[in-house]
């Protein structure tokens, strides 16, 4: 069966589906081999659920003729998403970068909405699998996709846009994340450019912060749509922007109140407001739009919990946000404040070093309570009267009751691997 063919039935079907647990009626399930556990093997599940059709990978599974066999079910469903794409011919953003993609994707996403069907990845599905559901979740109503894509390895991106092939492009920043993986900073320049290297050889278009050196260096002479706070002549230039916790913007003759804290997350919404302004959104529906965005699921929220006010950003941590959120915590005009961050993962041989250099700076530019908890921080402990260092989870919990948080202004962040926001349990 070709790839026209199945996504002949694809379109017949209300969703695409890996999990039988979302089963709806009218599903396409796509059964995928996982590390602990064979998909193929819920296929009738999944007819029983209600789908209208299964793609399987394993002959054993065979059903009857709503049942689909393919060589690999993987890579047919990267297929069908490519083809899927070119079948609509939708304009399609994508995104990638170290720090605040999923940020910047949601903001995009509510403000090209005010004008246009839009039509966005959902959570942080931007790999292998994730981009190739957010394609096919696109119908013939979608006037926009908006396609986030990550990677911890050269080539990953350069993979996932020949799937997505976005007609415009932008990357967050380029930060130490996923070091391992990429082998470095520089390898981690090379990995998220590749996606300047499609649009540019395609002749497409990307949107470029003018104050990121790197950005702008390796966007040099092609079809660049431009944003600064320095330079006037970009074709949005950010008038001011303040934090005093939450970012405030003036462009484009509207004055933009958010409730993203912190100067960092600026960029963030300075790149949702630029991409409004070339689709033609007006100014005054972009700050309806940004100031209407509240920011979840461990992502910089804002959090009140007894006498405690609370920065929540346990979603995720490298050493580049790391060290953004404690530098805007730092400026906070806040009393009483606290610290409890935890180890910042995939980051190998550079790990302990990276660790160090923020237990450092924080010796040097802070005179209030930090709780480090993870094996890498407490390698790198240091005498330091406001300093507590913890090997584990478990011993910082332990500690917790007599640590008296009250009246405290608390920044909680960590990688994914360390959950900090147990911590709000044992507050």
């Amino acid at each position: 069966m070709t790839i026209k063919n199945i996504h002949d039935l694809f379109i017949k079907c209300n969703k695409i589906s890996i999990d039988t647990r979302n089963i709806e009626q009218n599903s396409f399930f796509v059964a995928i081999k996982g590390e602990r556990f064979d998909a193929n093997t819920f296929a009738k599940e999944a007819l029983t659920k209600g789908a209208s059709y299964v793609l399987i990978d394993n002959p054993q599974y065979f059903i009857d003729d709503r049942t689909i066999l393919v060589t690999d079910s993987l890579k047919t469903l990267q297929e069908l998403a490519k083809f899927h794409r070119q079948f609509l011919k939708l304009p399609i953003i994508a995104l990638t970068g170290s720090n605040g993609k999923t940020t910047t994707k949601e903001l995009i996403n509510v403000v090209l909405s005010r004008k246009y069907k839009t039509k966005a990845t959902v959570g942080n599905l931007n790999n292998h699998i994730g981009v190739p559901l957010t394609l096919l979740s696109f119908t013939k109503d979608t006037e926009l996709g908006i396609v986030e894509m990550g990677a911890n390895h050269q080539k990953e991106i350069e993979f996932l846009c020949e799937i997505a092939q976005p007609d415009f492009g932008y990357i967050t920043n380029f930060g130490k994340a996923h070091l391992e993986g990429f082998g470095g900073v520089e390898g981690v320049i090379k990995g998220k450019s590749e996606m300047y290297t499609y649009l540019k050889s395609n002749n497409k278009f990307v949107f470029v912060n003018l104050d990121d050196e790197i950005q702008n260096t390796k966007t040099v002479d092609f079809n660049r749509i431009t944003f600064s706070q320095k330079e006037v002549n970009a074709k949005v230039y950010i008038n001011k922007v303040t934090a005093n916790p939450f970012v405030k913007i003036e462009t484009l003759g509207v004055q933009i109140n958010s409730h993203l804290i912190g100067l960092y997350n600026s960029n963030n919404i300075n790149a949702a407001i630029t991409i409004g302004s070339h689709f033609k959104v007006q100014p005054k529906d972009i700050k309806a739009a940004i100031e209407s965005y509240t920011p979840e699921n461990n992502r910089s929220q804002i959090l009140i919990k007894g006498t405690n006010e609370i920065i929540l950003d346990a979603y995720n941590a490298n050493p580049s946000s790391m060290l953004v959120a404690l530098e805007n915590f730092i400026q906070l005009e806040k009393t009483n404040k606290c610290i409890i961050i935890g180890d910042m993962y995939e980051l190998g041989d550079e790990s302990i070093a990276e660790h160090k250099s923020i237990v450092e700076f924080l010796s040097k530019n802070s005179k209030f309570e930090c709780h480090f908890v993870g094996k890498d921080f407490y390698f790198n402990s240091i005498k330091n009267e406001f300093f507590h260092f913890y090997n584990t989870f478990e011993d910082f919990a332990q500690n917790l009751s007599s640590l008296k948080l009250e009246h405290k202004t608390l920044l909680i962040k960590g990688s994914r691997g360390m959950a900090l926001e147990r911590t709000l349990e044992l507050i």
